[in-house]
């Protein structure tokens, strides 16, 4: 079937491949391109640093499987972000939702490790969505009830989530027989399965929350796409007056939102507390709330766009370590500019491309007849 054109006077409508695929990919190639630059400057050969990174990643079953490890954190911290996204909400505070929700998990393993192992991981589960979903409820009360700004909140609760998990491995769950602030080692029949226990590969940090992370991707598009609760946050995200008109309550899928949101980031404390570190540690999220932020702006706040930018990123953390190490210029800080550089061109710079790109498109797709130009 031809492609419709549209009526005189009116603008054209950009397929969605431009805004979800072609965008996101000059932002990447820019991001690259400059990449390139820096990394002739100090004296290596772009070339070879790409194709060291892209083998880093994938190219023995060992990278793969550390590299989906940490797509699994990028993937639920990404949704985090995501729905928050689209009931107009800015939730910089998946980092400190992901720590608490690494407690909920903690406290489970800890306490109810008498229980048989198919018990367990589900109430761990359940332990990390239902912490994690209790910090982010906060914020979202202040916003939706007393007007306080979710960016100020959630930042200011990164701080007190890091001060609590301080305190708490300090003081109360330290293990007496050590020196370290951390809890003591979960017994095994707590832990999650590792792949490489159920399957012929490589002992990679790889657990069965990387499935959990899958199933969650396909509940997120079920829930935002196909359900009244749902088209509430998506209504509220795009004009709250207009939801109010329509009868639909702003704060209550403000804190709704806000509340699956920290639950989809406690998840994070699920892969590295439960299915890797096996004991409660300072710093076990390690900056995946903040990626999240990229992750879900890359992948336009849909579940598809946030795996394939949560891959990415899971290639640019486990191919950088290698790339660190097999080039003699380039150490750990110069890959921390290369993934700094494609935050800054997804996160910040992200619509730099946009007009252009759309602009490009309507030329060549609705050209103006000859009598017009």
């Amino acid at each position: 079937m031809a492609e419709k054109k549209p009526k005189f006077g009116t603008p054209p409508k950009i397929p969605g491949w431009v805004n979800y695929a072609l965008v996101p990919l000059m932002n990447l190639l820019a991001a690259l391109l400059i990449s390139g630059v820096v990394i002739i400057i100090v004296g290596d050969n772009p070339i070879e640093a790409l194709q060291v990174l892209v083998y880093g990643a994938f190219g023995y079953p060992e990278a793969i499987g550390y590299t989906l490890y940490y797509t699994t954190n990028f993937i639920f911290t990404g949704l985090a972000v995501a729905i928050a996204f689209h009931c107009g909400l800015f939730n910089i505070g998946a980092e400190g939702q992901a720590a608490i929700g690494g407690v909920g998990v903690a406290l489970v393993c800890l306490y109810f490790d008498w229980m048989p192992t198919w018990l367990v991981i589900p109430l761990a589960m359940l332990a990390a969505a239902i912490f994690g979903a209790a910090w982010a409820y906060i914020p979202g009360y202040l916003q939706a009830k007393r007007g306080s700004h979710i960016v100020i909140t959630t930042i200011m609760f990164n701080f007190i989530a890091a001060s609590v998990m301080t305190y708490l491995l300090v003081e109360v769950l330290i293990d007496p027989n050590g020196q370290s602030p951390e809890s003591r080692s979960f017994i095994e029949s707590t832990w999650l399965p590792f792949f490489h226990s159920v399957i012929d590969m490589p002992r990679t940090p790889l657990n069965l929350s990387f499935i959990y992370a899958l199933v969650l991707s396909g509940g997120f598009y079920f829930l935002i796409w196909h359900t009244r609760w749902g088209y509430e946050i998506r209504v509220v995200g795009q004009n709250e007056t207009a939801a109010g008109y329509a009868g639909i309550s702003p704060a209550k899928n403000i804190i709704l939102a806000m509340m699956i949101s920290g639950a989809l980031a406690g998840f994070v404390g699920v892969n590295e507390i439960q299915g890797v570190q096996h004991r409660l540690i300072l710093d076990f999220t390690g900056g995946y709330g903040f990626v999240g932020i990229a992750v879900a702006l890359m992948g336009r706040n849909h579940p598809i766009g946030i795996f394939l930018a949560a891959l990415l990123f899971g290639a640019l953390y486990q191919g950088g370590s290698e790339l660190a190490f097999e080039m003699k210029n380039i150490n750990k800080e110069m890959v921390i500019v290369i993934q700094g550089l494609i935050i800054l061109f997804s996160g910040a710079l992200e619509h730099m491309f946009r007009p252009k790109i759309e602009a490009a498109y309507r030329r060549i797709a609705f050209p103006k007849p000859a009598e017009a130009r």
